[in-house]
């Protein structure tokens, strides 16, 4: 069932006891899009596609999972409503030995919604206004008109954490850049990142995958991508 998103304001501190889950989570970024090598914001689009090299990087975590978890694990599948989220799943899926149909797939996972900077080049939207991206930190600088700000994020997140606390068992989770740093942020208990107001978590390249386990993070695979958002 898709929960589409709904604009929220504020967040709050949400930690691994808050959440009342006691599994693992398995927390996937999704391989090389399209926009991606051409260096084009995607946001929350539905509809950008994996590149020959955003397949091998979903190949290649699909093949650490199965290599440390075995045959169809028990695992609760989830993702972002996005098809690159959905056929990095598919193919991670296929690699475990697990039903993709039975993921489970809600908007409140999707990236950053980059509003009217959405489609557009990184380099047209700096020669208009200026620096986007802060290299510090590889967060965005400046909001995008229209678009969300990591308040947003984190206080979507925490309300599907909130709505999901109930399913106990480890979880598999294919999503994005920029709201996986908000996630793995909320599940490790970070406090909130020096002039953003919400948990961020660092950045980790594309095709990554990792395990957020009594709110300790550990890298299980790093992707072959970029750190870019």
């Amino acid at each position: 069932m898709v929960c589409r998103r709904t604009r929220l304001q504020g967040t709050r501190r949400l930690s691994l006891a808050d959440a009342g889950h006691s599994g693992r989570w398995y927390i996937c970024r999704h391989g090389e899009t399209v926009f991606n090598a051409a260096r084009r914001l995607q946001g929350d689009a539905a509809h950008t596609p994996l590149t020959r090299t955003g397949f091998a990087q979903a190949d290649a975590m699909g093949s650490a999972l199965a290599a440390r978890l075995g045959a169809a694990p028990a695992l609760t599948l989830w993702s972002s409503d996005t098809s690159r989220a959905l056929q990095t799943l598919a193919v991670i899926a296929e690699q475990c030995g697990l039903d993709w149909h039975e993921a489970q797939v809600d908007a409140r996972l999707n990236e950053i919604d980059v509003g009217e900077w959405g489609g557009r080049t990184y380099a047209d939207v700096t020669r208009e206004g200026g620096a986007i991206v802060d290299p510090a930190t590889g967060l965005f600088a400046r909001g995008a008109p229209g678009g969300e700000d990591y308040a947003d994020v984190a206080a979507r997140l925490a309300n599907w954490l909130a709505d999901t606390a109930m399913q106990d068992g480890d979880r598999l989770i294919v999503m994005h850049g920029m709201s996986s740093r908000v996630l793995r942020g909320l599940l490790t208990g970070l406090g909130p990142l020096d002039g953003y107001g919400v948990p961020i978590a660092p950045s980790l390249p594309q095709g990554t995958l990792s395990l957020v386990e009594q709110g300790r993070e550990t890298v299980l695979h790093t992707g072959s991508g970029t750190r870019a958002h």
